[in-house]
């Protein structure tokens, strides 16, 4: 897939763990995992805002296209 996922980047820089973002947006640390790992179909516009406001960043600091 040419779209990546770099939720855990984001993360990472700022110290949070996947059980506190999976509570911060409201999804199950099971979803957040597929999310993660890039093995989702689709992000839902809710759910990219949530993360974006829970992670303090842009859509693009997320999500990233490589050829």
């Amino acid at each position: 897939m040419s779209i990546i996922v770099n939720v855990d980047v984001m993360m990472a820089k700022r110290k949070m763990s996947s059980g506190e973002l999976a509570d911060k947006i409201g999804i199950t640390q099971a979803n957040l995992s597929i999310l993660k790992t890039g093995k989702a179909k689709a992000i839902r516009f809710s759910t990219l805002d949530a993360i974006c406001k829970a992670l303090d960043c842009q859509p693009g600091d997320i999500l990233e296209f490589r050829d």
